[in-house]
């Protein structure tokens, strides 16, 4: 799960690393009433939405007296931001966030995040604060350091020395810079985040580090501990598509393929999109339904693919092991019937109950395409939408 640069400021300075003063602003009404609580004098505007590249969008602007502040925020509301993480439709501003301007002399990157592949926590940090760090590591890999530790409750004073090394800092500093990493590495364990990036992390002309811009990924699997932390999902950040999965207990990723996919099983499902593409297509997105699905969650899942309008063609792949067949076809039988099903659906069962389901699939009326294994199934359904 994500959250926006202005809550995951909250979060640092509730653990104690150090952030610029500012105020979120909701709606247009409020901004005369909130601005009081700041200087004005040098502020930034800056958009908030779930996505990087902001600045080249024009979703930051600066400004020095309270009616260009309050002029710009207007402006701000409502745009429609496009960067290299939205896609070509952008994502439209409800919400801005105005802060102090630092005094920046030095700029820094600092992460901290779960490594998958060594089952460490890693460290990256880097004198390249303030651009991109996957286009520092292609162009200046020896920029970056990244430094893997075991999880412990606390981290070793020599491990934190060696993370903030590359910043070359006296040793005045080097304690607040000590302090920022026992602050995410505190987050990242108490809050079960996957991801603390602080880029940059500024260095002012008046000697302190400042968490200038903040962004904070929690694992989705570990929020039903955190309450306080699934408050915090803005729903107009969310493709409305997953939301509604979500709704159903239904593991849904949109893609941008044209074959929509229903599989139980992770597994499964991967092995599934893949074949697609190896037959010329791509799918339309992860679709898991899970081992013990109901008809009415398989009816559930069958409307949510079809209210992708990319989806030309539907390929569903069960194994019946605790699902059986019978209720998967019902399900799709219900759904079909019920929105006037008009793209191609290939279907590919086996398990529980395999000759009972595909009868029910028989008997609907349906056209339904039979597939006899996932080869067989992927490559007919390629071939319906050529």
């Amino acid at each position: 799960m994500n959250i926006h640069e202005h809550q995951a400021k909250e979060i640092l300075k509730e653990f104690g690393a150090p952030v610029p003063n500012g105020v979120t602003i909701y709606n247009i009404e409020e901004i005369s009433k909130k601005i009081k609580s700041i200087k004005i004098g040098n502020l930034a505007i800056k958009a908030q939405i779930h996505a990087g590249g902001r600045g080249k969008a024009g979703g930051i602007k600066l400004v020095k007296t309270e009616k260009d502040l309050i002029s710009e925020s207007k402006k701000m509301f409502g745009k429609t931001l496009i960067t290299h993480q939205t896609g070509p439709q952008g994502k439209k501003v409800q919400r801005v966030y105005i802060e102090e301007v630092s005094d920046i002399k030095k700029e820094f990157y600092l992460a901290c995040l779960v490594d998958r592949s060594s089952s460490k926590i890693a460290f990256i940090s880097s004198t390249e604060g303030g651009t991109e760090i996957e286009e520092v590591a292609k162009n200046n890999p020896d920029k970056i350091l990244t430094k893997k530790i075991n999880l412990t409750s606390t981290l070793d004073q020599n491990d934190i020395k060696k993370i903030i090394k590359p910043f070359g800092l006296p040793e005045k500093i080097e304690k607040q810079a000590i302090k920022v990493v026992q602050s995410i590495y505190k987050i990242l364990i108490e809050k079960d985040a996957s991801l603390i990036e602080i880029n940059p992390l500024v260095l002012t002309q008046k000697e302190n580090l400042v968490c200038l811009d903040a962004k904070i990924n929690f694992d989705d699997n570990a929020l039903y501990r955190h309450p306080e932390i699934m408050s915090l999902k803005d729903l107009n950040e969310e493709d409305p598509i997953e939301t509604e999965a979500s709704k159903h207990g239904l593991a849904y990723i949109k893609l941008d393929g044209k074959i929509g996919c229903m599989v139980n099983g992770a597994g499964l499902a991967m092995a599934t999109m893949d074949i697609i593409k190896l037959y010329g297509s791509e799918p339309a997105n992860f679709l898991d339904v899970g081992g013990g699905a109901s008809k009415e969650k398989v009816s559930a899942a069958f409307k949510i693919i079809l209210s992708d309008k990319n989806v030309e063609a539907i390929l569903i792949n069960i194994f019946g092991g605790i699902m059986r067949c019978d209720v998967l076809a019902q399900g799709v039988v219900d759904a079909a019937k019920e929105i006037n099903l008009s793209v191609p659906l290939v279907v590919r069962l086996a398990g529980t109950n395999v000759k009972l389901g595909k009868e029910i699939l028989k008997k609907s009326n349906l056209k339904i395409i039979s597939a006899n294994n996932l080869s067989d199934a992927a490559k007919k359904v390629v071939e319906a939408i050529k």
